[in-house]
């Protein structure tokens, strides 16, 4: 199993002050903005993001931390057959994501994902 970037996601009510912040002070650029989530991107390394939200618009909490993996649905299986909470079930999501959410050791709430293939 590949993982191909682990992304912090920060819950906010204050969307723009943290993207400018990010943006302008940090130095990020805007990779996305979806209006309730948005990603910063470093200028130099395509894999150091951070996501802000105000609220994740499809499922039932807000995650911690995001795991972009290869293959979602073997860590699925392995989180269930390990006994993981899961949070929120897999989900094929619109915007192009196969996602589910898990519950840590610690209380971490985990969105492990992997892009859909285009087409």
């Amino acid at each position: 199993m590949g993982i191909r970037r682990v992304v912090p996601d920060i819950q906010t009510d204050r969307m723009d002050v943290s993207r400018a912040f990010y943006t302008d002070v940090l130095g990020f650029r805007l990779g996305m903005d979806e209006g309730w989530v948005t990603g910063v991107v470093s200028p130099d390394n395509e894999t150091a993001q951070i996501q802000f939200m105000t609220a994740d618009a499809t499922a039932p909490v807000t995650p911690h931390i995001t795991v972009e993996v290869d293959d979602v649905d073997d860590v699925y299986g392995r989180a269930v057959e390990a006994g993981h909470e899961i949070v929120h079930p897999m989900t094929d999501e619109p915007w192009g994501v196969r996602r589910f959410f898990v519950r840590d050791p610690n209380g971490v709430i985990v969105n492990v994902m992997s892009h859909l293939p285009r087409g």
